[in-house]
């Protein structure tokens, strides 16, 4: 119908040429909805976290496979780091997916792994984080921090919230619930697994390192006597829900009790971040804290380049200079020949492989 009305306004020739011009351009508009479709956006949304060890409810975050669009949000993006596209309060696909807990590192969010979380959802994986208070960004203490046994029981609260929500439950697949964390997150979910602190061990490395670690550092700022840690830090915090555990760049795993170590029975994958720059803390290897020799059933991976901080988000041109002008950590400071879009892009791999998504 369009092309006979099209006859009789413009000559043969030129109406080719414009059906020429109309093809090309429904072709570009296919290929560019298939480029859309291959890189489809994960659903968000967020959660509350009712707990009783916190005299407030805890923030979290859901990133999950979309079933029904809504609309595109930006999310965890702010001056130092780009953030993350996703639907927000989307509807979510139909099915069974594995769910993974994450634990943020010292000073982190919710949204500080958002790359991994919104791949992994695109992959078939619902992901839960949440901001541990005391120890999340703009909430940061080190004396709260040093609270490591909460941390932990933040995780399996989440896990009871999400369980028992009606809008989530019904999707997920209660035989896949892999914990997942990043530094001081890493050995979180290492205590959810069943490791025990150790005191002493603790007390000892902070002393040794109180100059050279990262986070002894930060906790002696705060006065935290290493002498006379908190009771509950020693608690048992295991989670038998828990079926399999990714620990990246895990800090003070050297201050587990090695028999709780070793009575771990899930699997457990451990990754580190290149092969330079770590500390005693989070060195896994023989010429670190060896763990990976107390955990019966742990398998390890390393990034090709990279260090600690290269997990965290891509940063903004003007990162590194507020960080600087804020005397903060040098996060953006990759070291020489980091991609840190390919060290991304390997952890996520490992973990697609480890969790079954690949």
């Amino acid at each position: 119908m369009i092309r006979s009305a099209l006859r009789n306004v413009i000559p043969i020739q030129k109406m080719d040429d414009m059906m020429k011009r109309l093809l090309l351009s429904a072709l570009c508009t296919l290929t560019f909805s298939s480029a859309f479709a291959n890189d489809e956006l994960p659903g968000f949304d967020e959660i509350t976290v009712k707990t009783t060890h916190r005299t407030r409810p805890v923030a979290g975050s859901i990133w999950y496979p979309v079933g029904t669009k809504t609309y595109k949000g930006l999310r965890g993006d702010n001056p130092v780091f780009v953030g993350n596209y996703a639907y927000v309060g989307a509807g979510v696909k139909e099915g069974k997916f594995p769910l993974i807990l994450f634990s943020h590192g010292s000073g982190g969010n919710m949204f500080s792994a958002g790359w991994l979380f919104s791949a992994l959802a695109k992959k078939g994986a619902m992901v839960v984080a949440v901001n541990h208070p005391g120890s999340t960004s703009g909430d940061s203490s080190p004396r709260r921090s040093i609270l490591l046994d909460e941390r932990a029981k933040d995780l399996s609260a989440t896990l009871d919230t999400i369980l028992n929500d009606p809008n989530f439950n019904r999707y997920i697949d209660q035989s896949q619930i892999i914990a997942a964390g990043f530094s001081m997150g890493g050995a979180s979910v290492l205590n959810l697994a069943g490791a025990r602190w150790d005191r002493e061990k603790f007390s000892q490395y902070c002393k040794t390192y109180k100059s050279a670690d990262p986070g002894c550092i930060f906790f002696s700022k705060g006065g935290v006597d290493f002498d006379h840690l908190p009771d509950g830090f020693i608690g048992n915090a295991k989670d038998e829900r828990v079926t399999k555990v990714v620990s990246i760049d895990p800090g003070y795993t050297v201050a587990f009790d090695k028999a709780s170590a070793k009575d771990i029975q899930i699997p457990v994958q451990f990754i580190n971040i290149g092969h330079q720059d770590r500390t005693f803390g989070a060195d896994l290897e023989a010429e670190g804290n060896n763990i990976l020799s107390l955990i019966p059933d742990a398998s390890y991976a390393v990034t090709d380049h990279g260090d600690h901080f290269a997990f965290l988000p891509s940063c903004k041109p003007e990162g590194t200079a507020l960080l600087e002008a804020d005397n903060d950590d040098p996060v953006c400071t990759d070291p020489e020949g980091t991609d840190r879009v390919e060290v991304h892009e390997q952890i996520q791999q490992y973990m697609e492989k480890f969790i079954g998504l690949d």
